[in-house]
């Protein structure tokens, strides 16, 4: 090791890049496998309709130049392909400058899409993957061994991740300072996971322990990442297993994913470091540049950590180079689902034969178990729990939705599990109620087979028809 290098880091950086570009791999096809519906030029929220009111400096993307949706599918695989080349160590091949080049692509091909998604990508571990993915292209390939203070600064997102997760909860929801929050979390959140229904069943004083853990692991542990070796290692294998702990309760897209990657440059992995020259004084100013102006940058995302009014999930500059993260400040008590529904009867009435849509990963039918579907991200799926907690949420792209619907249009109806209709015979009416779920118990599981029990609330949106809707628009 010399004042800028650490050769005993280079298997730990090795881990994190390949992993780090599986990431980036889920993240391009879940964006080329889902936008037409969602983005696209006859989409919910069309891409060309919002860069003609957003000027390209408060949100750079490439389609700001030229849209098509043959040019953003495009764009999609180029960055799945550039991932997959990643994934494969394409960047060990390469000279150094063209290996930190190769990195920028995936990076500024997501920052492209994140900065025209709207409220499809307006998540947190979009930023978070753009963060860290950006910094990831100066951590270097064989030729140099991995430079400190990128390292360092890797570390320092993942505190600021963990950190100030802990603290929006400890200033949110009481249930977090009450130990109780975990009563409902599992229930409630946006898209249980196939264990779900068994981590709600955990005896209430496990569920208390389960928050107290958390709490030491995001409020304490996290100093510890800038301690001697092997504190910081522990500490890193500390948040790695608490990760896979959320990812066995839950489908939080790579939320838990891109932070395990994060702890990665953390851990000390044994190995024998290749003999490498040292950096070159270009490369060494290059990061040195890079290091300053993310420290700068980092001034406003501490100032709202530190703040009583801290906002989760927020961005400071249109290249999300250092954020503000958290989540879960308040947790739901009561799940509410948006139940949709369409119909052939020319009159709709109550007893009409209204024939349900099945969503992916959303509670809909009361038997259908949940399943697994992260580090993949299910955006429709995810915004309708939000448009469960209040309609204002789906304002921009619920009517959208319903519109689609009632034309069968075929890249919406490729997001859902199932369609009551046949392609050919779209419904004549769609309407959307309100039901509150909840977990069954073990007994009415062995008797009906069923992991949710729904109870009708009331009318979310009444029964609509083509034209309505076109007005309405």
């Amino acid at each position: 090791m010399n004042w800028f290098t650490a050769d005993d880091y280079w298997l730990s950086r090795l881990v994190f890049q390949r992993a780090l570009a599986a990431v980036y791999l889920v993240a391009f096809l879940t964006a080329a496998l889902q936008f037409r519906a969602l983005l696209g030029e006859r989409g919910m929220l069309p891409i060309p309709r919002f860069v003609a009111r957003i000027p390209f400096r408060r949100a750079p993307s490439l389609f700001h130049l030229h849209y098509s949706d043959r040019f953003f599918a495009g764009c999609a695989w180029t960055g799945a392909a550039v991932s997959a080349a990643l994934l494969a160590g394409a960047d060990s091949l390469l000279p150094l400058w063209a290996a930190i080049l190769l990195w920028l692509v995936p990076w500024a091909l997501y920052l492209s899409v994140v900065n025209v998604g709207q409220t499809w990508y307006a998540f947190g571990w979009e930023s978070l993957l753009l963060e860290t993915g950006f910094l990831a292209a100066f951590l270097g390939n064989d030729e140099v061994a991995p430079p400190i203070v990128v390292l360092f600064l890797l570390r320092w997102i993942l505190f600021r991740v963990e950190f100030g997760a802990g603290l929006i909860k400890m200033r949110g929801d009481a249930c977090w300072r009450q130990l109780t929050c975990l009563y409902y979390h599992h229930e409630t959140q946006p898209m249980p996971g196939p264990l779900s229904w068994f981590f709600h069943h955990l005896p209430r004083p496990l569920h208390r322990a389960e928050v107290a853990a958390n709490h030491v692991t995001q409020l304490v542990v996290p100093v510890l990442l800038f301690t001697p070796q092997p504190i910081a290692s522990a500490a890193a294998a500390l948040m790695i297993v608490t990760q896979l702990w959320l990812v066995l309760s839950g489908n939080f897209s790579w939320l838990n994913w891109i932070t395990i990657v994060l702890a990665l440059p953390a851990l000390r992995i044994p190995g024998s470091a290749p003999s490498v020259p040292s950096a070159p004084l270009w490369y060494e100013v290059l990061v040195l540049t890079v290091a300053a102006l993310l420290l700068f940058l980092s001034y406003h995302p501490v100032v709202n950590m530190i703040s009583r009014r801290q906002v989760m999930n927020r961005s400071f500059d249109p290249l999300h180079l250092v954020n503000t993260y958290g989540a879960f400040g308040s947790v739901s008590r009561v799940r509410y689902e948006v139940v949709v529904e369409g119909t052939l009867d020319a009159v709709p009435r109550e007893d009409s034969d209204w024939r349900e849509y099945e969503f992916r990963g959303k509670p809909g039918d009361t038997r259908h178990w949940p399943r697994q579907f992260a580090p993949y991200h299910l955006r429709l799926d995810w915004l309708m729990w939000f448009a469960a907690l209040s309609p204002g949420y789906a304002g921009d792209w619920f009517g959208g939705l319903v519109e689609r619907l009632l034309e069968n249009d075929r890249d919406t109806l490729r997001l859902l599990r199932r369609s009551p209709f046949p392609p050919d015979t779209p419904p004549r009416y769609v309407r959307a109620r309100l039901f509150r779920y909840r977990y069954t118990t073990w007994r009415e599981l062995r008797e009906s087979g069923a992991c949710w029990e729904r109870t009708y609330v009331r009318e979310y949106l009444p029964p609509t028809r083509l034209a309505a809707v076109a007005r309405q628009s």
